[in-house]
């Protein structure tokens, strides 16, 4: 893992995913690169209607991108990152600043990153739901869905939520540089293990070749959200991984599902991919 990205705005959530991904950066040896978005003033040139509506209704948007940057440099020197204009192999702090929608300019920059750090909207439909959203669904890139509240370390006690899909195991892949600094990991599953997929027993193996010891709980899957809720406090994790959306992720949107409730009600750390 060389590279953090993490969208940034004059916000305390913001302060919370930056401080969460500078700390993380240094146990992995990442940069971390912060970047203000922000819309056009004409829809149609930010691409998003519903992101330039929400961003130029608050009067703050002009003073904005300076806010953000001064915000981002103070938690930088704080956490002894140097500041770098260009790539490089030992770990600094960059910042850069583009004019688009966060599904647009996220799909140009995710796939050049190892990991984007967001924090867990309010509500829907606002813009940090639009940063979330289009982190997950446009990126392909891991994402880590930090709650409002969060705690500045997060990493060192790890969840595997296991269901043996594609999904679940490209974000453990994506995980493995965090679950070698870990000094826990457990792997979660949730009732008979009878899909096509590999077992919780063969993923325990999978990571000792990595030199990560693991444990392992198996739940009876009558109520998979609040196994692994639970499983996860008994743990005493400080983060879940776990594959977003292995279902079909509109039907997941509409009758609920894993991804949702973790994204959305669990109020825990979790780093997810889907793509």
């Amino acid at each position: 893992m060389r590279v953090i990205l993490v969208p940034v705005a004059d916000r305390p959530e913001c302060a919370k995913a930056l401080r969460a991904a500078f700390d993380l950066g240094k146990r992995v040896g990442a940069s971390v690169s912060g970047c203000h978005i922000r819309p056009h003033r004409h829809p149609e040139v930010s691409l998003s209607m519903a992101f330039a509506d929400a961003a130029w209704r608050k009067k703050s948007t002009k003073t904005a991108p300076k806010n953000a940057k001064t915000m981002y440099e103070q938690i930088a020197a704080e956490n002894g990152y140097d500041f770098v204009r260009r790539a490089r192999f030992a770990p600094g702090a960059m910042w850069s600043e583009r004019v688009g929608s966060p599904g647009i300019v996220l799909s140009i920059l995710g796939p050049v990153a190892d990991l984007i750090v967001v924090s867990r909207p309010a509500k829907r439909g606002g813009v940090a739901d639009m940063f979330m959203s289009a982190a997950l669904l446009d990126s392909r890139c891991p994402v880590l869905i930090l709650p409002k509240n969060g705690r500045k370390i997060v990493g060192k006690n790890v969840c595997i939520a296991w269901n043996q899909s594609s999904e679940a195991a490209k974000a453990v892949k994506a995980a493995i540089p965090i679950l070698e600094k870990a000094e826990k990991v457990t792997i979660v599953s949730c009732g008979p293990e009878d899909h096509i997929g590999p077992k919780s027993t063969q993923l325990a193996a999978y990571l000792t070749h990595w030199g990560i010891q693991s444990e392992r709980v198996r739940t009876r899957g009558r109520d998979v959200e609040g196994e692994l809720l639970a499983s996860y406090k008994e743990a005493g994790a400080d983060l879940m991984v776990a594959g977003a959306y292995s279902r079909n992720r509109w039907r997941e949107k509409i009758f609920g599902g894993v991804t949702e409730y973790l994204i959305r009600r669990a109020r825990i750390p979790v780093l997810m991919r889907h793509h």
